[in-house]
């Protein structure tokens, strides 16, 4: 039968987790599950932990394990009960201004609470948590035109926390604000082309001399026909709108920017033949460009202001200087080095020239993290453990503009923390670690300190085994994943104490016929001991803290197997065996004196069928006598006894040694005349 099940806990509300002891020489594992109506059904594993899944919400199941070898199933093991969490709310919300979400759902059964927090798209923090009874609430003071996820769970009558469940809602678009033009072709730029707004929005642009477009984007382009108008500029939306009066300009330059080059295009002029295209940079240095079309392509590294121009050529001459226009191409592209942690990328480069503001953005899939600074250096927090990011500088200047033809890197972050770190003892000095790393590719070392050592196991898989550990210690143990980009943090500590420490010396001394002292010595980790002497005749045991105890009720001329148990403060047992003890031999009974010829005594005692010599000793207060008997006899003889005296008479056998058992009893005897005696 296996052991019952260790743990059982709700992962959701329709998976339960279970923990169970593993077991030699099994090829997998039948978990059964049943519920108020009996048999469920039963799920396979292979290992601890297990998970039952498509389970129903806020359910009682009872389960059971069984192993499986080549032989068959196991008989099922006691079972133990778990109970699914309650189901996850099922949100809708919707906008109802452009800084309030409602959100509502379905009452959940047995729900006694509900739990809702908020938090904006591009934040990794909570705006707050809220409880309520209620099916539905409000958030207010949101940021207009902006992405809130909204989680919400429910609790149960024994105050468990039920499955979660979440839903997106955006706010409201703001109003726009103001618009701005770039030259006489009317280029309508929108303040808020950097602003994140989630959801398509359609721009009118009209224009009172009767130029119209239509754009989703945040720009639009309106074709003017002279030089010198005043136009009245609308945009609206279904939400805002807003006016604004642009002067046109004069004649048109643009200027299209490569990697080091610069093209300069201007409107053709009636009659003309050729152009000469004058390139001026701010050391008065000048460039010039002969050609009969109208661009004109010149280099220009990044960071330098031009002064551009054109002049128009034809049979009669040249035509007066155009407009000049003043131009700066975009800054230097960055270089970055980056340096990484678990969830911190620190990024800095060389200064660009040209360069007043700097954005570094970190890209991975629809998860978009901005920093803007002035200074060549930027930390990025807040990441994703063991993600790859798509990292880019873009400088910026006050003229151009950004350059965003910089080139983007990829850079990792460390590997995510280990979870779930699980020991299972395989013996006295061997422990296997397990543990959840859901990292792409990474190493995991295995880190046991202990109270007079260290010992560390490194593998890529989700466990290893920690071996050599010394008894009767408290180890700390975590586990730490490393990849390309770093460490990561190490994973919550778990203590492991090993078995204590069998002592290394045993005495056993005989203080009685019957009672034995045993002592040892100091044993690391132990507290208390459970000393046993076993025999086919009985069996002696104490129980103490302390390193000695007397023991009662041991058998003479007996052969004891000698054990020890030593227990730690949180139950650990170490089983310990000594070399056997064998009791003494048993004393004489039945002792009885008799006289013979000449002053002589003979001291008689029942017969025990010992391999053992015997001695009797006689000690008076003027003299001594004593004799011995050989194995089997039962009897010896005292000569020349003084008679008027009193005696003390001990009949003892002898060890294999030679030496007298010492704790036989005495008696007294009083020899008075002829021979005779009389006993006290």
């Amino acid at each position: 039968m296996m052991e019952p099940i260790l743990t059982v806990k709700s992962l959701d509300s329709t998976t339960l987790t279970v923990e169970f002891n593993s077991r030699n020489g099994v090829s997998h594992y039948i978990i059964r599950v049943e519920n108020s109506n009996g048999f469920f059904r039963e799920v396979a594993a292979s290992s601890s932990p297990a998970e039952i899944e498509s389970l129903a919400p806020y359910t009682e199941y009872s389960l059971s394990i069984m192993a499986v070898n080549t032989a068959g199933r196991s008989q099922p093991s006691i079972p133990v009960t778990g109970k699914t969490v309650l189901a996850p709310p099922q949100l809708s919300s919707s906008s109802t201004s452009n800084s309030s979400i409602v959100v509502s759902w379905d009452p959940v059964a047995h729900a006694v609470q509900y739990t809702l927090s908020i938090c904006k798209l591009d934040s990794n923090t909570s705006m707050g948590v809220y409880n309520t009874s209620n099916t539905s609430l409000t958030f207010s003071g949101l940021d207009a035109g902006s992405l809130y996820i909204i989680t919400c769970f429910a609790w149960d009558l024994e105050g468990r926390k039920g499955d979660s469940s979440n839903v997106k809602q955006a706010t409201r678009k703001q109003a726009l604000r103001q618009l701005s033009v770039c030259d006489c072709t009317l280029c309508v730029y929108s303040s808020i082309q950097n602003q994140e707004v989630y959801g398509p929005i359609e721009y009118n642009v009209t224009s009172d001399l009767n130029l119209m477009c239509k754009t989703t984007s945040s720009s639009c382009t309106l074709s003017v026909v002279g030089c010198g108008e005043v136009h009245t500029i609308q945009v609206t939306t279904t939400s805002s709108s807003c006016t604004l009066s642009v002067v046109g300009c004069g004649e048109v330059h643009t200027i299209q920017s490569s990697e080091g080059n610069c093209t300069l295009t201007w409107k053709p002029v009636g009659h003309a033949d050729s152009y000469m295209a004058l390139f001026e940079t701010a050391g008065s240095s000048v460039e010039t460009c002969n050609t009969t079309s109208n661009n004109c392509t010149f280099h220009c590294p990044c960071g330098q202001t031009y002064l551009l121009s054109v002049l128009a050529f034809n049979h009669a001459g040249s035509s007066p200087q155009g407009q000049v226009l003043n131009y700066t191409t975009s800054p230097d592209m960055m270089e970055p080095i980056l340096t990484v942690n678990t969830d911190t990328l620190e990024i800095s480069w060389m200064p660009s020239r040209g360069a007043v503001l700097y954005e570094t953005r970190a890209a991975h899939s629809s998860e978009v993290i901005l920093c803007n600074d002035t200074a060549p250096l930027c930390v990025l927090s807040g990441l994703s453990c063991d993600t790859a990011y798509s990292v880019v500088v873009i400088p910026c200047s006050d003229v151009s503009g950004w350059n965003r033809a910089c080139k983007a890197h990829t850079k990792d972050t460390a590997p995510c923390m280990p979870n779930n770190v699980m020991l299972n003892p395989k013996n006295s000095s061997c422990v296997t670690v397990s543990w959840t790393g859901n990292n792409r590719a990474a190493n995991y070392t295995v880190s046991a300190n202990g109270d007079d050592d260290k010992h560390i196991c490194s593998t890529n898989k989700s466990s290893c085994d920690i071996t050599d550990l010394s008894c009767g210690s408290t180890y700390e143990v975590s586990v730490e994943a490393t990849s390309t980009a770093g460490p990561s943090l190490p994973s919550y500590s778990e203590f492991l104490e090993t078995e204590p420490c069998c002592p290394v010396n045993l005495t056993v001394d005989q203080v009685t016929q019957a009672i034995t002292n045993v002592s040892w010595s100091h044993a690391k980790g132990a507290r208390l001991f459970i000393a046993t002497l076993t025999s086919s005749r009985g069996h002696a045991r104490c129980h103490t803290q302390d390193s000695h105890c007397l023991m009662g009720c041991i058998t003479c001329s007996t052969n004891y197997t000698v054990t020890m148990e030593a227990i730690s403060h949180n139950g650990r047992r170490s089983n310990c065996t000594y070399q056997g003890f064998s009791s003494s031999p048993c004393c004489q009974s039945g002792v009885k004196l008799y006289s013979t010829t000449s002053n002589s005594l003979r001291v008689y005692w029942r017969s025990t069928g010992s391999n053992h010599s015997s001695i009797a000793e006689m000690v008076g207060r003027n003299s001594n006598y004593n004799c011995t008997a050989a194995p089997g006899d039962n009897s010896c003889d005292f000569g020349s006894v003084q008679c008027g005296d009193v005696y003390h008479v001990v009949v003892a056998p002898l060890t294999q040694e030679g030496s007298k058992v010492q704790f036989c009893p005495k008696r007294l005897y009083s020899v008075i005349y002829r021979g005779k005696r009389s006993v006290d």
